[in-house]
């Protein structure tokens, strides 16, 4: 009996060491601590209103290209409440879908630059915003067309690239699906002009 009572005290010293060797085992002790200036620093435009934006939010009458735009109110994200900002940058391409007058698609095409000093810091939120527009006019312009080139149902696609004074900068190609198509960041970097009677 003694030698049983000898096992079993033995085995409950060596399931106790057991256990408070994988309890130090998973310890961490944080070594170095991270400052907000050692995190990568990102930035977009959230899209402010209209909210949501959509691939048919906006469009330009054939009818009316000086009249018509594609006009939001975007507000520019980064660390520092939109400190980091040099400008938003868009580009543009017409994609024909009526060839029955010509095809007459285009490559991406520089459209403009918003600088950050275009921005004004909004009251309520701390980071700064900017009234983005394009008229049908302007689209035309920059893709070399005119109204005879274009018929209901085409659409201009403009792409925006956000650059940083760090020399960094993001787009859709490499910035994360919850920010470009996520409801509450709205930031898309791309945005559809389609074109109405």
């Amino acid at each position: 009996m003694t030698c049983f009572n000898n096992q079993l005290r033995t085995l409950t010293y060596l399931a106790l060491a057991c256990v408070s060797l994988c309890t130090l085992a998973c310890k961490t002790d944080m070594i170095n601590r991270l400052t907000e200036s050692e995190i990568p620093n990102g930035g977009y435009v959230r899209t402010v209103s209209p909210y949501p934006v959509g691939s048919t939010t906006f469009s330009v009458s054939k009818a009316n290209m000086s009249g018509t735009k594609m006009e939001f109110v975007g507000e520019a994200v980064t660390p520092n409440q939109g400190a980091l900002l040099a400008s938003y940058d868009l580009t543009i391409k017409f994609v024909d879908t009526t060839p029955a007058n010509g095809t007459k698609t285009t490559t991406d095409v520089a459209l403009k630059s918003i600088a950050a000093s275009a921005f004004t810091k909004d009251a309520n939120t701390g980071y700064p915003r900017a009234i983005i527009s394009v008229t049908g006019t302007e689209a035309l312009t920059a893709t070399k067309l005119t109204a005879a080139d274009i018929t209901a149902g085409d659409r201009f696609e403009i792409n925006a690239v956000m650059k940083l004074t760090d020399g960094k900068s993001f787009a859709a190609s490499n910035t994360g699906a919850n920010i470009t198509g996520g409801a509450f960041f709205s930031s898309p970097f791309f945005y559809r002009l389609n074109v109405v009677n």
